[in-house]
C-alpha cells in the first residue's frame, strides 16, 4: 500500500490533469499531509442567506471538514433548526442530546455540547434538535435575547481557529443571535435564475445589526455554489456577483455535483465521502482561499 501511494505522489507532481491533480488531492486527505495557514485570530463566520436551497448547510460543512483535515481547530454551530448539519458531520442529535437550544437557554454551556466529528478530529460540532423549533419563542422573553450565542461562543477555549453558524433559511431572532456573535459573513449564492432574491433584505439587515448590535460585522466572503459550467446563465450570474461584490467573492466556484449531493446520505462531507471528486476539489479551494486571506503574517 505504501509503495502504491508513492507511485501516486510522484506521478502526480508532474502531471496537472484534472485526473491527476483529484489523484493527489485523495493522496493528501487520506494521508493527513493536506495543510493550511493558521489564521491571526480566531475566526467566526455566520453562514447565511435567507433563500433555502443554495448550498448554505453544504458549504458550512465541507469548509469546516477542509479546514479541519489542514490541521486546524473548526467547530461548527448547527443554528438550523432541520439539523442537517448535525447529520452530515455524523453526530448524535437525538432529543435528549445537549445541543445549542440547551446552550441558548442557559441548561449547558457551549463547551459541554460540543460533539467531536468522527471522520474529522479537529472539528467539534454543537448539533441541533427539535427542540430548536420552538427556541425564537422562547427567546424573545429572555434578557440579552440578541447576544445568547455570543456569550456562549465567548465561553469556549481559544483552541479553535475557526467557528462557522450554520444559519436558519430565515431573518429572524436565531440568525440575528448568529450575526451579533461573529465578525464576519459567508454568503452562499448559488447561479441559478433567481440567485440575486432576496439578497438585498439579507444585506439591509446585516447593515441593521452592524448599527445597533455588532459594529464588526462584516460580509467578507461570498462563495458561488451550484455552477454549471453547460449553460450561459451560470456564467452571467457569476459575473454580475462579481462586478456587485469584487474581491469578496471567492475565486473558487463550487459546481453541481451529484457526490457532494450524495455524501449527507452516508453521515459525510464530500469531503470525507469522495476527496478526489469535482466537489471536494472545489471545496478545497474555497477553504485554502478562505486559509490564506486570514492567514498569520510570516514571522
Amino acid at each position: 500500500m505504501g509503495s502504491e501511494t508513492n507511485v501516486s505522489r510522484e506521478t502526480v507532481e508532474f502531471d496537472d490533469t484534472p485526473i491527476a491533480r483529484a489523484a493527489r488531492q485523495a493522496v493528501e486527505v487520506r494521508s493527513g499531509e493536506l495543510t493550511m495557514p493558521r489564521p491571526r485570530h480566531r475566526r467566526v463566520f455566520s453562514v447565511a442567506n435567507q433563500k433555502g436551497g443554495v448550498g448554505k448547510t453544504t458549504t458550512t460543512v465541507n469548509i469546516a471538514v477542509a479546514l479541519a483535515l489542514a490541521g486546524l481547530h473548526v467547530l461548527v454551530i448547527d443554528l438550523d433548526p432541520q439539523g442537517n448539519a448535525s447529520t452530515a458531520l455524523g453526530v448524535e442529535r437525538t432529543t435528549g442530546t445537549p445541543s445549542i437550544y440547551e446552550v441558548l437557554i442557559g441548561e449547558y454551556t457551549a463547551a459541554e455540547a460540543i460533539q467531536t466529528c468522527p471522520d474529522a478530529p479537529r472539528l467539534g460540532c454543537i448539533p441541533a434538535t427539535i427542540d430548536l423549533a420552538g427556541a425564537e419563542i422562547e427567546l424573545v422573553g429572555m434578557e440579552e435575547r440578541e447576544s445568547r450565542l455570543k456569550k456562549a461562543i465567548d465561553g469556549v477555549e481559544a483552541e479553535f481557529d475557526y467557528v462557522f453558524i450554520d444559519c436558519p433559511p430565515s431573518l429572524g431572532l436565531l440568525t440575528v443571535n448568529a450575526m451579533v456573535a461573529t465578525h464576519e459573513v459567508l454568503i452562499p449564492i448559488q447561479c441559478e435564475y433567481y440567485a440575486l432574491e432576496g439578497l438585498g433584505q439579507l444585506l439591509r439587515n446585516i447593515d441593521l445589526v452592524k448599527q445597533h448590535l455588532n459594529t464588526t460585522l462584516d460580509v467578507s466572503t461570498i462563495l458561488l455554489t451550484m455552477y454549471d459550467g453547460r449553460t450561459k446563465l451560470s456564467d452571467q450570474v457569476a459575473n454580475e456577483v462579481r462586478n456587485h461584490f469584487g474581491p469578496k467573492v471567492l475565486a473558487s466556484v463550487i459546481p453541481r455535483s451529484v457526490k457532494i449531493s450524495e455524501a449527507p446520505g452516508y453521515s459525510q462531507s464530500v469531503m470525507t465521502y469522495d476527496p478526489g471528486s469535482r466537489g471536494a476539489m472545489s471545496y478545497l479551494d474555497a477553504a485554502r482561499e478562505i486559509a490564506q486571506r486570514g492567514a498569520k503574517e510570516p514571522s
